[in-house]
């Protein structure tokens, strides 16, 4: 069952609550090494002031009872790919297995092809983080690629997945 979950804007005040939700090693496993372990408050704090200001991702925090528990991502591509975008998530180990996710990535999937025109979204998951990838395909994502040992986390080289989903209305504008 889904729980009740909203994406926002993040606030200066959602530091402290997404230090706590991201300062685990288990977080730290399925993103990539720019996402810092220990997480602490500064990071936080730089992370909201990041995600505050980039013009190359629109980032929103997802929110739990009042407290921002996790993030979700859309980077834009440019060039050629302009029409694509990269979704990533992660949500504090507390409300995993709730469904957040799951809404999270469908409300970002639909904002992506109905706000921002995009006609393909895709995301990289590391081959062992099941849960990631399951919340892809209970969205419509299909696995595109399997990269083999493409990736060296946490002492270990893993394989990596990628899945996509187009937009089945995607008609090009301003072109």
């Amino acid at each position: 069952m889904t729980e009740l979950f909203r994406l926002r804007n993040f606030a200066a005040t959602d530091a402290q609550s997404i230090a706590q939700n991201a300062n685990h090693f288990e977080i730290w496993k399925g993103v990539r090494d720019i996402f810092p372990f220990p997480y602490t408050l500064s990071d936080a704090e730089s992370f909201i002031a990041y995600a505050n200001s980039t013009l190359t991702e629109r980032i929103f925090a997802i929110e739990v009872d009042g407290s921002a528990v996790g993030a979700i991502g859309l980077h834009f591509k440019n060039d050629i790919y302009r029409y694509c975008g990269e979704v990533g998530y992660w949500i504090g180990p507390n409300f995993k297995g709730r469904g957040i996710t799951t809404g999270a990535v469908g409300q970002i999937v639909s904002m992506a092809f109905k706000d921002y025109n995009l006609l393909r979204l895709y995301a990289e998951v590391f081959e062992n983080n099941i849960a990631s990838a399951r919340v892809l395909e209970k969205n419509g994502f299909s696995l595109e690629a399997k990269f083999n040992s493409a990736i060296y986390k946490d002492n270990c080289v893993q394989n990596l997945l990628v899945f996509s989903k187009t937009n089945p209305t995607w008609e090009p504008k301003n072109l």
